[in-house]
């Protein structure tokens, strides 16, 4: 089976103020350790959307091997999946997909959902975490119509509502994602945010500090 691995990593981070995927993240920016852990699951094929900020992101991001695809108006709520559809290898039989802004995910659990949608045919496979469905997300190819018609990435979720189910069993609780300061903080602490909807300026940081590589990354070649 040939399998793509999706990160997405092109939205804007407005309650941050700042690029998140270049915060500090265990020594390195944090779209570079989900990218990491992505390489660790060993795609046929990686590709990684990006938004506005692309030009920095390709400056600190090692994207060595990677298919990347500009998605610069993701920024206004757009899908960033519909874009990297054409960017699919023609020989996939689905696509895994997977959050940058969520380092949690492990390799671990991505082999556990792809082993599960491996047997017999299924459309949607779904990470089944001890709090409720999350990423990884997988997505054979007779879905990607529906994909190419998504007007958000979180429309992703719609697609359960037409499409047999898969549910995979995920160690633990959904891996948070980093969207305020306050994800962030806690996260980089080791300490899981509490559960619940996302509260937009539920954390003001008027002077952030972002600790950035002192020097650019050399810019890599990327696949096409």
């Amino acid at each position: 089976m040939f399998v793509t691995g999706l990160l997405l990593a092109a939205e804007s981070s407005p309650h941050l103020g700042v690029p998140w995927q270049l915060l500090a993240y265990h020594g390195e920016p944090l779209l570079g350790s989900t990218l990491e852990t992505a390489r660790e699951c060993g795609f046929d094929q990686l590709i990684v959307t990006l938004g506005s900020g692309s030009a920095q992101v390709r400056d600190h991001v090692d994207l060595d091997g990677v298919r990347v695809v500009d998605s610069p108006h993701a920024d206004t709520g757009s899908s960033s999946i519909v874009p990297a559809l054409d960017a699919v290898d023609r020989r996939t039989d689905g696509v895994v997909v997977l959050l940058g802004d969520q380092p949690g995910i492990t390799s671990a659990t991505v082999w556990s959902l792809v082993a599960e949608v491996a047997g017999p045919a299924t459309p949607l496979g779904i990470s089944q975490y001890d709090d409720g469905p999350g990423h990884p997300v997988w997505c054979a190819r007779e879905v990607f119509g529906d994909l190419g018609q998504l007007r958000s990435d979180d429309d992703l979720w719609k697609l359960t509502d037409h499409h047999p189910i898969t549910q995979v069993d995920a160690i633990g609780n959904i891996p948070p994602r980093i969207r305020t300061w306050d994800d962030y903080r806690r996260t980089v602490s080791g300490h899981t945010p509490s559960p619940g909807p996302f509260a937009p300026g539920a954390l003001e940081d008027p002077a952030p500090h972002i600790p950035l590589p002192t020097h650019p990354r050399r810019r890599r070649r990327t696949t096409h």
